[in-house]
C-alpha cells in the first residue's frame, strides 16, 4: 500500500495531525454499492442554509430509531460537524485505518478532528482529492445501516470526488424557502444526474418562525422547498422551523433531534428520519448463519457484502 501525501502542518501550539495511509481504490464505488449500508449525500446549492445542522440531526434521529449511523464530514474547508456533536478528540487507528469518534450514537470522521477548530485548512487539488477518498475508505466504520456524507455547498471538486467515489448513492438537497436559495440548490441536485446519484428528497430548513402567540411566521418566504421538490420529481421530506433552540443545541453539541425530540424542530427531524427509512430501507441485519464479522471497514474485503 503506497503511503499517502503528508498532511498539512498543524497550527502553532497544536498537535501534529496523525500520518495515515491512503488507498485510491479504483473499484471503491463498486465495493460501497455492495455493502449493506445506505449511503446518503446531504447537499446544498449554497452555504448558510443549515445543511450540516440538518445532516447531524437526521443522523441523530435515525440513531434514536435504533439505526447504526455514521457521518463523513466532507465539507473540507468548512467543517462544523465536530462542534455540533461535541466531538473534538483525535481518532485512534485500527491497523492502517482510522477509528471514527462516536457521539450520541453517531460515528464521525472529519478533518475537524485533526485540526484546531479555528485553524485555516490550506489544501490544494490532489491532496484534497486523496483526503476525501481517505475519509471514505480508510476508516474502520464497522457495519452501519446509514452513512451520511455532509458535502460542501455547491458543485466543486469535493462534491465531484464524492460523487465519483460512491456512485449510485442517494442524495437529499437542503434549501431554505426563498427563491434565491432554492434556485441555486437545483444546481447541486442536477449534479446528481451527471454523477450517477439518486435524488430522493428535499428538506426545507428555517421554513417558519413560531411567534410567542403560537402563529407561524414565514420570515424567509414560502414555497421554495416544495417548488424544488416538484422540479426534481422527489418528495418534500419536511419543513424545519426556525428555532433558537436548534442553534443553541448545535453550538453545545447536543442535537435537538435527541435532546429535545418533542420540540417543533425535534418532531420534524423524527418525521424526516421515518420518511428516509421508507425511501431507503435499512438493510437486513446479518445473522449468525453469515459467519463471524470481518474487519470493521467500509468497502473492504469483508464489509458486509453478501
Amino acid at each position: 500500500m503506497p503511503p499517502g501525501p503528508d498532511p498539512p502542518p498543524a497550527p502553532a501550539g497544536g498537535d501534529p495531525p496523525r500520518r495515515t495511509r491512503i488507498t485510491l481504490s479504483p473499484d471503491l464505488g463498486e465495493k460501497v454499492a455492495r455493502t449493506r449500508l445506505r449511503t446518503i449525500l446531504i447537499a446544498s446549492g449554497k452555504g448558510g442554509v443549515g445543511k450540516s445542522t440538518v445532516c447531524v440531526n437526521l443522523a441523530a434521529a435515525l440513531a434514536a430509531r435504533g439505526r447504526a449511523v455514521a457521518i463523513v464530514d466532507a465539507d473540507i474547508y468548512g467543517f462544523s460537524v465536530p462542534r455540533m456533536l461535541n466531538a473534538f478528540e483525535k481518532p485512534l487507528t485500527f491497523g492502517s485505518r482510522l477509528v471514527p469518534v462516536e457521539r450520541h450514537g453517531v460515528k464521525l470522521m472529519s478533518l475537524g478532528l485533526f485540526f484546531d477548530e479555528d485553524a485555516p485548512l490550506v489544501v490544494r487539488g490532489p491532496i484534497m482529492d486523496a483526503t476525501v477518498r481517505q475519509l471514505l475508505q480508510e476508516v474502520a466504520w464497522g457495519r452501519p445501516d446509514y452513512l451520511l456524507i455532509d458535502l460542501p455547498p455547491g458543485t466543486g471538486d469535493v462534491a465531484i470526488t464524492v460523487a465519483q467515489t460512491v456512485p449510485g448513492s442517494a442524495m437529499i438537497v437542503v434549501t431554505t424557502p426563498q427563491m434565491v436559495a432554492s434556485k441555486v440548490a437545483i444546481r447541486a441536485a442536477k449534479m446528481a444526474a451527471t454523477g450517477d446519484l439518486r435524488p430522493i428528497g428535499v428538506i426545507e430548513n428555517m421554513s417558519y418562525f413560531i411567534c410567542p402567540h403560537g402563529e407561524p411566521v414565514e420570515i424567509f418566504g414560502s414555497g421554495g422547498g416544495a417548488e424544488l421538490a416538484a422540479e426534481l420529481g422527489v418528495p418534500l421530506l419536511g419543513r424545519v422551523p426556525l428555532e433558537a433552540a436548534v442553534r443553541r443545541a448545535g453550538d453545545e453539541g447536543e442535537p435537538i433531534a435527541l435532546h429535545a425530540a418533542d420540540s417543533a424542530a425535534g418532531r420534524v427531524f423524527g418525521e424526516i428520519a421515518a420518511r428516509v427509512e421508507e425511501l431507503e430501507p435499512p438493510p437486513a441485519r446479518a445473522t449468525s448463519q453469515d459467519g463471524p464479522p470481518g474487519p470493521p471497514t467500509l468497502g473492504g474485503e469483508d464489509s458486509g457484502e453478501r
